[in-house]
């Protein structure tokens, strides 16, 4: 039975128009602290990446930011306690997030959020990987990709020999319990270790 010791939370460098959005990241954040889950996350301390990592860190969680050299000046690198990692360029940053992570959950966000949520759920469709993936769907905005899936699946472009297993939370206290009870039917040695060497070349 594996368990979750570190989350990569994929989420916005924007805060979003809904105040909520900044709640909960931040909500989150402190569940993660108290809880004693690491955050793995893109390295930025703006926007909701700002609000979840501040959290965690200012309760006395663990943080690890991976953030590319270009994007430094641009989301402005985390500035409380937490392990920064420097990388040359998205690919290796991608590489390292699943590396170090047991678990993944997107926050609201935009395009680059979205992308990195679906390349995991096309990994684990592609049988690549089994840690857990889960959309907070915080006021209903993951709706629309929630959607789409299921008009993908009526349509027969996902189908049940190659499903696209997403965990969808609406409330943030579910997010946690959500991703464990997941993990306790996937073996240890399929949460640790290094990406599938499928994944990489992919990149």
């Amino acid at each position: 039975m594996a368990t979750i010791e570190s989350v990569c939370v994929y989420c916005g460098s924007a805060k979003g128009a809904d105040p909520v959005f900044a709640a909960e990241a931040r909500r989150f954040g402190e569940i993660l602290a108290r809880e004693g889950v690491r955050l793995i996350y893109g390295g930025g301390g703006i926007g909701l990446m700002g609000e979840v990592a501040g959290a965690v860190a200012l309760n006395g969680g663990a943080v690890t930011g991976i953030i590319p050299d270009f994007l430094r000046s641009k989301e402005r690198a985390f500035r409380h306690a937490a392990e920064i990692i420097v990388t040359q360029d998205m690919h290796e940053r991608k590489k390292l997030m699943f590396e170090r992570a047991d678990a993944f959950v997107a926050l609201p966000g935009g395009v680059g959020t979205l992308e990195e949520l679906v390349e995991q759920l096309t990994w684990a469709q592609l049988g690549r990987h089994r840690k857990p993936i889960l959309v907070a769907n915080i006021a209903g905005f993951w709706d629309p990709l929630l959607t789409l899936l299921d008009h993908m699946r009526d349509s027969d472009f996902i189908r049940a020999t190659t499903p696209v297993d997403v965990l969808v939370a609406t409330e943030t206290d579910q997010i946690l319990p959500m991703l464990r009870a997941a993990a306790a039917h996937v073996p240890e040695t399929a949460l640790r270790g290094a990406q599938p060497q499928a994944a990489v070349d992919k990149m």
